[in-house]
C-alpha cells in the first residue's frame, strides 16, 4: 500500500503570494512600457518638422500620438 505525504500535496507557493507576484509582474510591465514611451517621445522630438509631417504628426501632437490619445485627423497638414 502506498501513501502520499502531506508535504507533496502542499503547493510550493501559497495562494496569497501568487497575487503579489502577479501584481509585481503587472507593475514591472507598466514601468517598461512607460520607459519605452518616454524613449519614443524623445526620439520623435529629435526629428525636424518636415520629418514629422512625413509621418503625419505635428510637434504639438507627439506625446498624444505616443500615448495613443490623438485623433488621426488632427495631425494632417495640407
Amino acid at each position: 500500500m502506498t501513501t502520499m505525504s502531506q508535504a507533496a500535496a502542499q503547493p510550493a507557493i501559497s495562494l496569497s503570494s501568487g497575487g503579489f507576484f502577479r501584481r509585481l509582474g503587472i507593475w514591472a510591465h507598466a514601468i517598461v512600457a512607460y520607459l519605452d514611451r518616454r524613449a519614443a517621445v524623445k526620439a520623435l522630438r529629435q526629428l525636424d518638422d518636415r520629418e514629422l509631417r512625413d509621418i503625419g504628426l505635428t510637434r504639438s501632437h507627439i506625446e498624444q500620438a505616443v500615448w495613443g490619445h490623438v485623433d488621426p485627423e488632427l495631425g494632417r497638414l495640407r
